[in-house]
């Protein structure tokens, strides 16, 4: 059987990270400060890519992909900034949005250089590479995919709910989300990444606008699952009203089996340490509650998945994680090695490939 990636490494580690939102930024943004030879860590990044989701429909994103017809760029534009390596002032530009009442107001100029930049190369994906040039970019960020994708949500009832933005407020339990086309293919580099990975992290993030969407694009999961690299899930650390109330760390996982069953995690990273009072009333006045303490799950909740528990919360008054301590805890999992359950299931991969 091999090991090549179980034991601590000479050469980096080439790392895919895939979601959306703030939960992907805060990931990149961490694992950035591991990317290079010039760190004195034990364990660093020699590849970083982010297979970002492409299914937002609301705000200054929604308002360029209906007016340009183009991919959205918000989430893609987060994810350059979380990369960056360029000068603070460059990074706050591509941050900044529009303020008043015109045509120009809630818009983000990041979105709109995306935009520009797509018109005149037209080619979206060469217009991200080209940014992620201009901000010096630490990764490479791949589009979930290239076509024109709609969410689509059915909850209990039977209804069916389209686009990203309704299926965050509708404020129902969601039994089942797809994307249309469901033919959409991913890029042939997110395939070739994916591939070559060594860890595949997924999440955090809202679990059905987010995190699912990229395993829903055609081949990204199957890819995933051959993949020899260990796959390490981050837990949210809160649930998200109206999408997840109830949900524990395990039950995140147990959706994702819903929807990809030929996809299974390595790693569970879980947060340990309780957030403030002040933090826990002001989210559990809006339904939101914490996930990973107490009872929820324990460590011999979910057979073939090893749980880490660290203290993950940046300081501030969002609960947030840290990026760089969950950047540690991801990279821990490079040098790990796997418990008996997690051999047998790599044994099971190497027969079937």
């Amino acid at each position: 059987m091999r090991n090549h990636i179980f034991r601590t490494r000479s050469k980096g580690l080439r790392i895919v990270a895939l979601g959306g939102g703030n939960g992907l930024a805060t990931v990149l943004s961490g694992l950035k400060g591991f990317v290079g030879e010039e760190r004195s860590e034990p364990i660093w990044i020699s590849d970083l890519a982010a297979v970002v989701a492409v299914s937002d429909d609301g705000g200054s994103s929604g308002r360029i992909r209906e007016e340009l017809q183009i991919l959205p760029p918000g989430d893609i534009r987060n994810c350059m900034v979380a990369l960056s390596e360029d000068s603070h002032l460059l990074s706050r530009l591509f941050k900044h949005r529009f303020s008043g009442d015109g045509e120009l107001a809630g818009h983000n100029f990041g979105n709109l250089f995306l935009a520009a930049l797509s018109e005149i190369t037209g080619d979206f994906s060469e217009a991200v590479k080209l940014s992620s040039e201009i901000l010096v970019s630490k990764g490479h960020i791949y589009p979930a995919t290239m076509e024109d994708v709609r969410l689509v949500a059915e909850v209990r009832s039977g209804k069916l709910i389209y686009g990203e933005t309704n299926i965050g407020k509708n404020g129902t339990e969601i039994e089942r989300v797809r994307l249309e086309p469901e033919t959409c293919m991913p890029l042939p580099e997110t395939l070739a990444a994916i591939d070559a990975a060594d860890i595949i992290s997924v999440g955090p993030g809202s679990l059905f606008t987010s995190i699912l969407p990229p395993l829903l694009v055609k081949k990204v999961a199957d890819a995933i699952a051959r993949s020899r690299a260990k796959k390490v899930f981050v837990s949210n650390l809160m649930t998200q009203p109206g999408e997840t109330d109830g949900f524990s760390a395990r039950r995140h996982l147990e959706v994702i089996a819903e929807h990809a069953p030929q996809l299974t995690f390595d790693y569970l990273i879980v947060n340990s340490q309780p957030i403030k009072d002040e933090q826990a009333e002001k989210y559990g006045g809006e339904g939101a509650r914490q996930i990973g303490i107490g009872g929820s799950i324990s460590p011999e909740a979910i057979e073939g998945v090893k749980i880490i528990y660290g203290n993950l919360l940046d300081i501030g008054e969002k609960v947030r994680h840290h990026p760089e301590t969950l950047a540690r805890t991801i990279l821990r999992c490079a040098s790990d090695p796997p418990s008996a359950l997690q051999k047998r299931g790599i044994e099971r991969r190497l027969v079937a490939d």
